[in-house]
């Protein structure tokens, strides 16, 4: 504990040298923990909402978009495909289930999906307050949705074409809401659900006979919980969320459906992969510049040490005269080293947290894509490890040196 006080009072003698070396250990451990953060909360979200979807069908174009808009939310749609399509393909064998979306509207920015029961139940949602729907242009809000929109069981709005704020409002038909969902982390609480019926009700502005009505009184029931609806020939979805029910599926349907239809199938596993193997080029790329951040800060604490020591001989020889052995003097100089990087660890967390945080309530859709600063990871501890491990290294050569003081050369020169 003596000593520790002893390395620590030097510090505080030195205010500039300590402040700049604190400064450059915490830039560098600042950056690595700001990647670590998004990194790791992209990587835990992308993996929880693509949870139980083997195969995503739609509208020929990139696979890419193609599950970027339909399993995460935060892409254009590439079209639609046709309802009789869609269902010759659930008929298959090899799919043990299918869920139906129909995507295009939104309201406030937040997107109005058409589906039915079981893509709440795929991400385990739960009702907050209300129920779910049961009959047509009743709708049911994610938590996140319904706290931005401001909106409550019992109110109505119209929904606007597009996936803009700035579309046009579908002004024939009000949505009305029934339901929120509890938060659970997942995309549902940023989405506007409601059945595939109403979402072609709201663009089927050619029967004459639905304007001006406010509420379609048809119950809808058990048999949309799960399915398909009914529909004709001209109706369309825009894709649907395949479960395979055996691993032949992977082998098989991709093919198939790619071969031998107008639609398009994509994985969400490899998709995924795909994009984190492109996007973690630009990361590894930041991460190597935060730690040559964290060397350039370590080879300035050895330097300001080896100096410091030069202009430190005497008091060494002293304390070595007043009975403080080798061990000691380089016990001292190693503890200085390690207090040094050990603040700019920890600063470097405060503030890689406090960036994080910053940077996702700078983003307005932050809540879409699931970051914030106010998690802790276990890579955390591993970096403060690393600033620890570089001023152990920073410190061994000045300690060394101190090792070997002579005390009565340095006094005689005194």
């Amino acid at each position: 504990m003596n000593l520790i006080s002893l390395s620590w009072n030097y510090i505080k003698s030195k205010p500039l040298n300590t402040a700049l070396n604190v400064l450059l250990m915490s830039l560098g451990v600042a950056i690595i923990l700001v990647l670590i953060l998004l990194s790791s909360q992209l990587e835990e979200n992308l993996a929880k909402n693509k949870r139980g979807i083997d195969l995503v069908v739609g509208a020929k174009g990139s696979p890419l978009q193609l599950i970027l808009a339909n399993v995460y939310h935060i892409d254009f749609p590439t079209g639609n495909v046709k309802l009789d399509e869609a269902k010759a393909i659930t008929r298959n064998r090899l799919v043990k289930s299918a869920i139906p979306l129909a995507l295009g509207d939104n309201y406030g920015g937040f997107r109005i999906v058409g589906t039915n029961h079981d893509y709440i139940k795929l991400y385990q949602g739960e009702i907050s307050s209300g129920e779910l729907w049961s009959y047509n242009l009743d709708v049911v809000l994610g938590a996140n949705a319904a706290a931005r929109l401001q909106l409550s069981v019992g109110d109505e709005f119209f929904g606007a074409h597009g996936l803009s704020v700035t579309d046009l409002e579908h002004d024939e038909r009000k949505y009305h809401v029934i339901g929120i969902l509890e938060q659970n982390g997942s995309v549902l609480d940023n989405l506007i659900l409601t059945n595939i019926e109403s979402v072609w009700a709201v663009h089927d502005h050619d029967e004459e006979e639905h304007e001006g009505e406010e509420h379609e009184a048809k119950e809808l029931g058990s048999a949309f919980e799960t399915g398909f609806p009914e529909g004709d020939e001209e109706d369309e979805i825009t894709s649907m969320l395949i479960q395979y029910r055996s691993p032949m599926g992977a082998v098989q349907m991709p093919r198939m459906i790619n071969a031998n239809t107008n639609m398009q199938a994509a994985s969400p596993a490899f998709e995924t992969q795909r994009l984190f193997s492109l996007l973690g080029i630009g990361v590894d790329m930041l991460r190597s510049f935060a730690y040559i951040i964290i060397i350039i800060a370590g080879l300035s604490v050895f330097i300001s040490m080896y100096n410091a020591l030069k202009d430190r001989k005497y008091d060494l020889a002293i304390m070595r005269s007043l009975g403080a052995s080798r061990g000691k003097l380089f016990v001292h100089v190693i503890i200085e080293g390690v207090i040094i990087t050990t603040l700019g660890g920890i600063l470097g967390i405060i503030l890689g947290h406090g960036l994080m945080e910053m940077l996702a309530r700078s983003y307005e859709k932050s809540e879409e894509v699931g970051v914030t600063g106010l998690v802790f990871v276990n890579q955390e501890l591993y970096v403060l490890l690393i600033s620890l491990a570089v001023g152990l290294i920073a410190s061994l050569i000045p300690a060394f040196n101190a090792y070997k003081t002579d005390i009565s050369k340095v006094l005689a020169e005194e």
